[in-house]
């Protein structure tokens, strides 16, 4: 469900509304599993479910697969006119209790370590709220992953303190075998409800 550039509705107390999750999904082949991992989204009770994605991670999957408001590049620029007009990137990060960029590619890994936000999903991230919890998936070919900057890229991502959800061993679609395919939705969906899990226990404490 593609967007037709409106503002998400501004914040409300958590106990009066359902628990906001932005998906960000970017240019890896994992992006296929997009519309599955929305849907597993959604089976959670009180889950509110909205998407942004690269222009690359268009590639790999339709938008009438995607049952959610979908943001892209386009979005951020028809939405702002002049000086008083909305700013998509800061409305959804207004707007989302967690994001979870599944899949995060090697580009944008390195972006984010870099702090740098030239699309609508990097300047999200790079306006997070680190009192939010973001989770971030890696995905990319086996030779990619092994890299030493890799490393070092998940370790800044870490240090913001951001979410690392592993990435596994799989026969890449490239026919390689190795490390670097994204974790299971299931792995991702069962983390995003740990998180809201504790979220919500600490809000009763």
């Amino acid at each position: 469900m593609e967007s037709n550039a409106s503002c998400p509705a501004d914040a409300a107390p958590l106990a009066k509304r359902q628990f906001r999750v932005l998906v960000g999904v970017t240019g890896s082949v994992a992006a296929l599993k997009l519309p599955l991992l929305v849907s597993r989204l959604l089976d959670i009770p009180g889950l509110e479910v909205a998407v942004v994605t690269t222009e690359r991670a268009k590639h790999f999957y339709s938008p009438q697969d995607i049952p959610v408001t979908l943001y892209s590049d386009a979005d951020e620029w028809e939405m702002w006119k002049g000086r008083s007009d909305p700013v998509l990137h800061i409305d959804l990060r207004r707007w989302a209790d967690l994001m979870l960029v599944a899949p995060l590619d090697a580009n944008t890994l390195g972006k984010v370590a870099s702090g740098i936000c030239d699309n609508l999903l990097t300047c999200v991230i790079r306006a997070w709220d680190c009192r939010k919890p973001l989770l971030f998936c890696p995905a990319m070919n086996t030779a990619m992953w092994e890299h030493p900057v890799t490393a070092q890229q998940v370790g800044l991502l870490k240090a913001f303190g951001y979410v690392e959800i592993p990435c596994v061993v799989k026969k890449l679609v490239c026919g390689d075998e190795g490390l670097g395919a994204m974790a299971e939705v299931g792995t991702i969906v069962d983390k995003v409800k740990e998180v809201l899990f504790c979220r919500g226990s600490s809000q009763q404490s």
